[in-house]
């Protein structure tokens, strides 16, 4: 990542997406009606510590609607979470949200209903239209890995595709 700098609106626009999703999930804005963006579920309570080029790192408290029966945080819940934070972090950077290519999620242990976990992700390379992301998820008392997920991600058009000329 030896590119010159991305202009500072775009860190500030990872950290507006991220907050914002959580802020949809806590108040309920859009709930029932269809409006309702599907990275607000996993985000729920969200709190961005930090959000500079390349990085993305926020914290949130396990709510209950994410556990499983015994009350740990459901593993779809996690990957979803962690998918968000990599999208971030590339935002934080390219200023876009990509698609996930390739996405590999490893769990290590489990975090409870009301437990809180930092999630830290950071683009590691780029390739062309692909980049490279990883978050790591630990429990923020004890710093315990939750989980570690990895992506490659690419933008869904070729830049200066400005839609079908049909």
């Amino acid at each position: 990542m030896g590119d010159p700098a991305p202009p500072a609106w775009m860190a500030a626009a990872a950290r507006k997406w991220l907050e914002d999703a959580g802020a949809i999930a806590e108040d309920g804005a859009g709930a029932g009606d269809g409006r309702r963006a599907f990275n607000a579920l996993p985000l729920f309570g969200v709190r961005v510590s930090l959000a500079e080029r390349g990085r993305a790192v926020c914290s949130l408290r396990v709510p209950a609607h994410l556990t499983d029966a015994d009350g740990n945080w459901h593993a779809g819940a996690i990957a979803a979470a962690v998918d968000d934070v990599c999208a971030a972090a590339i935002m934080s950077v390219e200023g876009i949200i990509k698609v996930s290519v390739h996405y590999d999620i490893s769990y290590f242990a489990p975090a409870k209903h009301h437990e809180e976990v930092e999630m830290d992700g950071r683009v590691v390379d780029q390739k062309g239209r692909m980049t490279a992301v990883t978050t790591e998820v630990r429990k923020k008392e004890s710093g315990e890995l939750v989980a570690i997920g990895r992506q490659w991600m690419t933008t869904s058009r070729p830049k200066g595709y400005h839609g079908s000329k049909l």
